[in-house]
């Protein structure tokens, strides 16, 4: 029978699913050093961002039945890929299902650094009524510069266009199709003309932080930056000494460097609206993902020739 550990929970409707079709399915998370014990075991393992495949688990992995690695989302930079691929170990992810899901969460920080949602909301549970102190901005008529414009940036740039505001966008790749409102620009340009600047690229280890003190130094004074995408793309040390002296107005944090024990003097900030990491934390993400897991893992065993017996 084929054993699959789902190490960072699975959708239940995906977990019946996969029991009914007769995989035995382990729901339970694993710490790292017992995982290293157990990971042998099982021939799947399906992970969230809260469990890191690194090389030592990998060479572990490839001399017990491992083969095949699932990220229910979309980065997969807690995976060392290349090294799995190299070992035998196919890595899949399921990247569509929480588009729309950070799509919307990304909006909602946008709102919230904007009215001070973030903090108005703890000193009002204080009792404070400081109506005149929480003076906001409107989205309408700013610009947002998306950096990167994959399928979660095109969705926000779709939502934030409805809401009256100008969209530009710098990809590697250059121009994309079909977004006529829309403006392409090069990075400089971008960071130089926003008001408001999305992160949507994934934290490539070899390059490390994509924003760091220069450029911000680069940005408007008093732009706003948001990141749902990955820790570490931001210098979370620059971050919090330009809002310290005023050249950033606020931030909005889904993602972190450290995570689950993020920066304090970032979270701690009025002005910086946080989640911890719930971009994809939705009922219907959820079951997009699970059904994703499903067919993964459905398709891997009848092109592996994999049977449950």
């Amino acid at each position: 029978m084929i054993k699959v550990l789902a190490n960072d929970g699975i959708d239940q409707r995906a977990f019946n699913k996969l029991v009914t079709k007769g995989y035995d399915v382990l729901n339970k998370h694993f710490g790292e050093e017992e995982l290293r014990n157990r990971i042998g075991e099982f021939d799947i393992i399906i992970v969230r961002s809260a469990t890191k495949i690194r090389k030592t688990l990998i060479d572990i992995a490839r001399n017990g039945k491992l083969k095949l690695i699932i990220r229910g989302g979309v980065g997969v930079d807690n995976i060392d890929v290349n090294y799995a691929d190299e070992n035998g170990i196919a890595v899949k992810n399921t990247p569509d299902a929480s588009t729309i899901s950070v799509a919307e969460l990304t909006l909602a920080h946008l709102l919230a650094i904007s009215r001070h949602l973030n903090i108005s909301n703890v000193t009002m549970r204080d009792g404070k009524w400081e109506k005149k102190k929480y003076k906001g901005v409107e989205l309408y008529g700013k610009t947002l510069g998306l950096i990167g414009f994959g399928r979660i940036a095109k969705e926000v740039a779709k939502r934030a266009y409805a809401m009256g505001m100008k969209i530009i966008y710098y990809d590697k790749i250059g121009k994309v199709e079909g977004y006529g409102y829309c403006e392409s620009c090069k990075f400089n340009e971008l960071l130089e003309k926003a008001d408001y600047i999305s992160i949507h690229i994934p934290f490539d280890k070899n390059q490390h932080a994509v924003i760091g003190k220069k450029e911000i130094e680069m940005m408007k004074d008093g732009v706003y930056i948001i990141n749902c995408a990955r820790g570490g793309v931001i210098d979370e040390r620059a971050l919090v000494e330009e809002l310290n002296n005023g050249k950033v107005s606020a931030v909005g944090m889904d993602v972190f460097e450290n995570e689950p024990e993020p920066c304090r003097e970032l979270v701690n900030n009025e002005r910086v609206s946080v989640t911890p990491h719930i971009g994809g934390s939705t009922v219907e993400a959820q079951k997009r993902i699970g059904e994703e897991i499903v067919s993964i893992i459905e398709n891997f065993c009848v092109h592996r020739k994999l049977v449950n017996i």
